[in-house]
């Protein structure tokens, strides 16, 4: 195997980087700087290939996870930690939204704004509550659960509890729905009316219990089909 040290020296990654900017590099050349090193045998640019080679687009570099990337050879937990960094900086680059935080809500598209780019393409769901002041202002949010989501995971007593912490005097509920279809299931009614009804004897008011979609979104408030 070629080592990168053994590549005349304009022609490694870097060094066409410096000289020639980061557009000019292939997608193998950017994971090999990502890397670093290789490892006996094969040079950084060969596990950028060899990742490659696994995973058939560059694309799916968004649903890889870290237990994927550390059991592929000559990458392991370091190598996975700095690339999964750097996937997940860049998608907060992108996003129309880059944080919740101090933010006062005035609609629900902020909400959504914000949790499809985040959430959308999952394919697990993803279950947060968003925790907001007296005049709406968001203090924080926080991801309670994931997987598939149902009325025994989703318990009042770890979300109203993050509340009290917060200090906040609203929630709203988050959650995607991996087959792109947003309109709610039963379950989605069930948990709902449950935190709702938690709500009033907790003194915390429930706003809004949102499902996302990459492309679109269902509010349970703007569509006024529960008794909030």
């Amino acid at each position: 195997m070629v080592k990168i040290k053994d590549i005349p020296v304009l022609d490694r990654p870097r060094e066409r980087l410096i000289h020639y900017g980061v557009e000019s590099l292939s997608n193998e050349e950017l994971l090999a700087i990502i890397f670093k090193t290789g490892t006996k045998g094969n040079s950084a640019k060969d596990l950028g290939i060899n990742l490659l080679s696994k995973i058939s687009s560059i694309k799916r570099l968004n649903d890889i996870n870290f237990e994927y990337l550390k059991n592929i050879k000559g990458i392991g937990e370091s190598k996975a930690c700095d690339l999964l960094a750097t996937i997940e900086l860049g998608k907060r680059i992108n996003r129309e939204v880059d944080t919740l935080k101090n933010v006062k809500l005035t609609n629900t598209s902020v909400v959504f704004k914000y949790y499809k780019d985040k959430i959308g393409d999952k394919k697990q769901e993803c279950f947060y509550c968003v925790y907001l002041d007296s005049n709406k202002k968001i203090l924080g949010d926080k991801l309670m659960f994931m997987g598939t989501v149902n009325y025994s995971l989703v318990h009042p007593r770890e979300i109203f509890k993050e509340a009290y912490l917060l200090g906040a005097s609203a929630i709203i509920c988050v959650h995607n729905h991996p087959g792109g279809n947003p309109i709610p299931s039963k379950q989605d009614y069930e948990i709902t009316n449950n935190l709702i009804e938690a709500s009033k004897i907790l003194g915390v008011k429930f706003l809004d219990h949102v499902i996302i979609c990459k492309n679109n979104y269902y509010s349970f408030l703007e569509n006024d089909d529960i008794n909030f």
